[in-house]
């Protein structure tokens, strides 16, 4: 790989406007939110370009003939939310897709199971009695969508690659019943990792009216984001948890032989999709 730094011959792209030859219009930004994740983009990654910005790494190339660029969101909807601007800002992509784990929140999801978003809520934002629980102030809304074209992409890729699984997880026989949902999804700066706050957590998103299907830690911000830009954004997240006191078990096994096979699987599917 090359790593380049910011220069003149190297220029940036602001807003989508005036792109240089290096970020060309219909680049798709690739987010992981895990570098297990991220790291087997990269080896798949053709003619890839390392450039930094905003104290991260961004990987230019072509992953199965499509222009991409790769970050990691970091942790948290702030360092999330900082990433996918400067990915918009810098590099003008024309797409984003966001990939990562979660913890179920519904007890027909379950661990091994791919979680297509439909919509994001921050699940810790409260400005009441301002305004309601919930609800982002000055955006009127608690929800931010997906786009629908992305999604039914990302979701028919995501079935796809659970048919076939058993040819790149070393154990698909653990996950025999695994399936695609599509759903709501909420996030908080916060892990939940016990089952008394999982549940809490669940009855009052329901008091709400919000049935959120899982729980994370990013892709609210970003959804938000990308709505305040125009940029269409969809999102998978593999299921690695019940979001409870065993949360922590085996985590770091099951994101690299199970969610970044699955996050290297459907992505080849969903780009390939763009060329059609």
């Amino acid at each position: 790989p090359t790593i380049r730094g910011m220069s003149r011959d190297f220029p940036g792209h602001s807003n989508g406007l005036s792109p240089s030859p290096f970020h060309p219009r219909g680049r798709t930004a690739i987010l992981s939110a895990l570098a297990q994740e991220q790291r087997g983009l990269i080896e798949l990654l053709d003619g890839g370009v390392l450039e930094p910005h905003a104290g991260r790494e961004f990987w230019l190339g072509h992953l199965h003939g499509q222009p991409v660029v790769l970050a990691l969101s970091r942790i948290g909807k702030v360092a999330a939310a900082t990433t996918a601007t400067a990915l918009i800002e810098r590099f003008g992509v024309a797409r984003m897709i966001f990939t990562g784990v979660a913890g179920s929140l519904s007890d027909d999801v379950h661990i091994g199971d791919v979680l297509v978003a439909d919509q994001f809520i921050q699940h810790d934002l409260d400005a009441s009695p301002l305004y309601p629980r919930f609800e982002v102030p000055l955006y009127g809304r608690s929800r931010f969508a997906t786009d629908a074209a992305l999604t039914a992409a990302l979701f028919a890729a995501s079935a796809d690659a659970l048919a076939r699984r058993q040819h790149f997880l070393p154990h698909p026989e653990a996950y025999p019943g695994a399936r695609a949902h599509r759903g709501l999804i909420a996030t908080g700066d916060a892990f939940v990792s016990g089952a008394a706050e999982s549940k809490a957590l669940r009855q009052a998103l329901l008091c709400a009216g919000h049935a959120a299907l899982a729980v994370e830690m990013e892709g609210a911000a970003v959804a938000q984001v990308c709505h305040d830009y125009g940029v269409p954004f969809a999102a998978i997240r593999t299921i690695s948890d019940r979001a409870d006191d065993s949360a922590h078990v085996d985590f770091p096994v099951f994101v690299e032989q199970v969610a970044s096979r699955y996050a290297q699987a459907i992505l080849e599917t969903f780009l390939q999709s763009l060329s059609k």
